[in-house]
């Protein structure tokens, strides 16, 4: 079946259909990575966003049940060179076609990734409409002129959980079958902005019990349930329009040790006075240099941000910056000593290094222990 991506500005990508039918629109984003499709499928950071793959073939190894990060897909559409029809891997459950197609995602194969990407990285990141079936340009220019884009936008609240919940599942070692599960020292209140699991496995695995709380809870609940620590999770869309969140950060700064990643990082740099912006076309796949300030080491990171904190106007309000992209110099990590809040844009439960970042996990589990 026939395909097609449209983008604001008029280009237009022919080629075939896999996956669902139908038509969606989003924000048009490429990701770097060449592996890891099913994890940015389900990472609900990519919420109302078409995802293009910039490696030629994806879906070679297929997707199963335990490698999602959360409940479903969350993406609006799904952009390949080539679609892999014959997968082989000894974990496989599905097709990356048959795994689209269960969740309803429209995917596009067939069409010049290469030009796709040096499109959105000249003109910058843009809404588009993705469509399989319906190819008829002017009925999908208005629909696509009725999305209003991310900015200003909270659609937090479409991915957040609908109540609390206790997290108890560890890292499992997929070779040998072994839960890496310590018995818990540390309660630990998760905000779900759109958490990944595999945060939430980390966290079980470095001895703490996880209870996940909706994106709207009060910081008198939070404090009601005496954690030993806070942690704030990645999510998608523009962090400024999350103002509840950001209220509650504040209200909780100073009182317990803060831990955030991603829309988390940037929701604490919002509360810490600080202010956001977006970013041209973003950071998103799983080899982004990081250079950490303290140590002078670099980390290889996994990102997925169309948004960025401002540094220049933390400076001067008592926080430190740990990290900075060598990429772009765009701030990649603070910290705030006084206020026992720490966070970084990045993902360092991805360990695309495989293991360079981890030791934030252990900063904050140092963190609480201090703090009791």
């Amino acid at each position: 079946m026939k395909a097609v991506l449209l983008l604001e500005d008029g280009t237009i990508f022919d080629g075939l259909s896999f996956g669902a039918e139908g038509a969606a629109v989003g924000e048009v984003v490429f990701n770097t990575s060449m592996t890891g499709y099913q994890e940015i499928l389900t990472d609900p950071s990519y919420r109302e966003q078409i995802i293009t793959m910039t490696y030629p073939m994806i879906g070679n190894y297929g997707t199963n049940d335990l490698d999602a990060e959360s409940v479903r897909p969350f993406c609006a559409g799904f952009i390949v060179k080539e679609n892999c029809p014959f997968p082989s891997n000894w974990r496989r459950q599905y097709s990356l076609d048959e795994y689209l197609r269960k969740n309803n995602i429209v995917g596009l194969e067939g069409i010049d990734t290469r030009k796709l990407v040096r499109h959105i990285r000249t003109q910058g990141a843009m809404r588009g409409v993705i469509s399989a079936g319906q190819t008829d340009i002017e009925k999908l220019k208005a629909k696509l002129a009725q999305y209003p884009g991310l900015v200003g936008r909270d659609i937090v609240k479409d991915v957040t959980a609908d109540k609390p919940y206790l997290w108890d599942k560890p890292v499992v070692d997929v070779l040998s079958d072994t839960e890496l599960k310590p018995a818990p020292k540390y309660k630990v209140v998760a905000f779900d902005f759109g958490i990944k699991q595999n945060i939430l496995r980390l966290l079980v695995s470095h001895g703490c019990r996880a209870m996940v709380v909706p994106a709207n809870t009060a910081a008198k609940k939070v404090l009601a349930e005496k954690p030993d620590g806070v942690f704030l999770s990645n999510g998608p869309g523009d962090p400024a329009a999350v103002t509840y969140a950001i209220e509650t950060i504040r209200q909780l700064l100073g009182k317990l040790p803060i831990f955030g990643i991603c829309l988390g990082h940037q929701l604490l740099g919002l509360a810490l006075g600080g202010a956001t912006y977006k970013l041209k076309f973003g950071h998103r796949g799983a080899n982004h240099p990081v250079k950490n300030l303290d140590t002078g080491a670099v980390e290889i990171t996994s990102q997925n941000h169309g948004f960025c904190v401002d540094m220049n106007l933390l400076k001067d309000k008592n926080v430190e910056l740990t990290h900075i992209n060598l990429n772009d110099n765009t701030l990649e990590g603070l910290r705030c000593k006084k206020l026992k809040a720490f966070s970084v844009q990045y993902h360092p439960e991805a360990s695309p290094g495989p293991h360079d970042s981890q030791y934030l996990f252990k900063q904050f589990i140092d963190l609480m222990k201090k703090s009791r």
